[in-house]
């Protein structure tokens, strides 16, 4: 059960149990000139105190270690697969697939492959979707010409990486990538089990990443020339914006809290000092924390009010309503939905209104595949 370690007003933010960590361990319209704002949301728009979840359809199935997933302007939707390291494009209304090719340099192995998918909020313009992911050296993200003219399998341009020396680990690579309503790039990262590296903002990992789409320094991010735009993260899975452009992520605890977080520049979220809620002096504690045997928190999404974060160990999706208030208390205690009906879930993107897309995970070595697995679901969400 969702641990509320405060009353109504002060709710702490999630940290999550590595999904995920190595086999037997517990596991923009704004100027780029400045970050974006947060502003509450009008009482008018808060969502209920209870939710509810109803499964529409399964889009697609047969899906091979699904990770990545990214919304085309027309409705259509792009899947990596972790393992694979190709790209795939869904037809959004019949759920017909098409391969449009591999990304090269993936060096898939323990955590890592190809992670998060995102397309560029100029798309229309210049046809670039960006990938995270990992090599033999490191992680990286790049970006990717599509050329729909070319042959199925063909569509995919050379990488153009434009953030290369992430470390990278068996475990804890992040990879979840998200252009904000800044219109610049945000990038979640992993210690890679090298728990020193969260507090060292000379290095990007266990960091949330914030660049323009050329790979740079935004001017006011906390220090000009870096792209570290918050630290002391274990390992970042989920990215969302809600309706007042306030981010949030959720990232894996250790063996106690997983966590979900409101996020703000330059704030240190205590890894590895502090798992879940500790109440000390200069690290921000999570607004909602979970066990690790609930959650293990990985993609996020906002629609009708709330946060919806899809949990892996805990085989289920997470509703965390939205209060708007300026602590990030939620309205009320997450409620849970799908318990272990699709296996593990790994991630969840908005599909417009009540929609939500939502991937599952049983394919990627740790779930438990059955006929069909790996899928697409259509939720419809309150």
């Amino acid at each position: 059960m969702v641990a509320l370690l405060a009353s109504a007003s002060v709710l702490l933010s999630a940290c999550s149990s590595d999904d995920g960590g190595a086999p037997g361990e517990r596991s923009s319209a704004s100027p780029a000139a400045s970050s974006p704002a947060a502003s509450p949301s009008p009482s008018a728009d808060l969502a209920p105190a209870k939710g509810s979840v109803e499964v529409v359809k399964t889009l697609t199935d047969s899906l091979a270690s699904p990770w990545g997933l990214a919304a085309l302007p027309g409705g259509d939707l792009l899947v990596g697969s972790r393992d694979e390291a190709t790209i795939t494009l869904v037809d959004g209304e019949s759920g017909r697939k098409t391969l449009l090719g591999s990304v090269p340099g993936v060096s898939p192995s323990g955590e890592g492959g190809l992670l998060g998918l995102a397309v560029a909020p100029t798309f229309g313009a210049d046809h670039l979707i960006y990938a995270y992911f990992t090599t033999e050296s490191d992680n990286r993200v790049a970006r990717l010409l599509y050329d729909e003219r070319k042959p199925a399998g063909q569509r995919l341009g050379a990488p153009d990486t434009i953030l290369r020396g992430i470390p990278k680990g068996s475990v804890h690579n992040g990879g979840r990538i998200a252009f904000g309503p800044d219109r610049m790039l945000y990038v979640g990262t992993g210690e890679t089990g090298d728990t020193g590296l969260a507090q060292d903002k000379d290095s990007p990992a266990g960091k949330i990443l914030r660049m323009t789409p050329d790979g740079e320094p935004v001017h006011g991010n906390p220090e000009a020339d870096s792209v570290v735009y918050t630290y002391g993260h274990r390992n970042v899975q989920g990215l969302a914006w809600d309706r007042g452009k306030q981010l949030w992520a959720a990232e894996f605890g250790q063996d106690t809290w997983d966590e979900l977080n409101r996020v703000e520049p330059g704030k240190n979220y205590g890894w590895p000092e502090a798992e879940g809620e500790q109440g000390k002096s200069g690290f921000v504690d999570p607004v909602a924390q979970w066990k690790t045997s609930e959650a293990s928190p990985s993609g996020i999404a906002y629609a009708e009010g709330s946060i919806w974060m899809a949990g892996l160990r805990g085989e289920r999706l997470w509703r965390i309503p939205l209060s708007g208030r300026a602590d990030g208390a939620p309205l009320a205690e997450p409620q849970s939905f799908l318990e272990g009906k699709y296996g593990r879930l790994r991630t969840v993107l908005a599909a417009g209104g009540a929609g939500l897309w939502l991937v599952t995970s049983n394919t990627d070595g740790r779930g438990t595949p059955k006929k069909g697995d790996d899928r697409i679901l259509l939720l419809k969400v309150r």
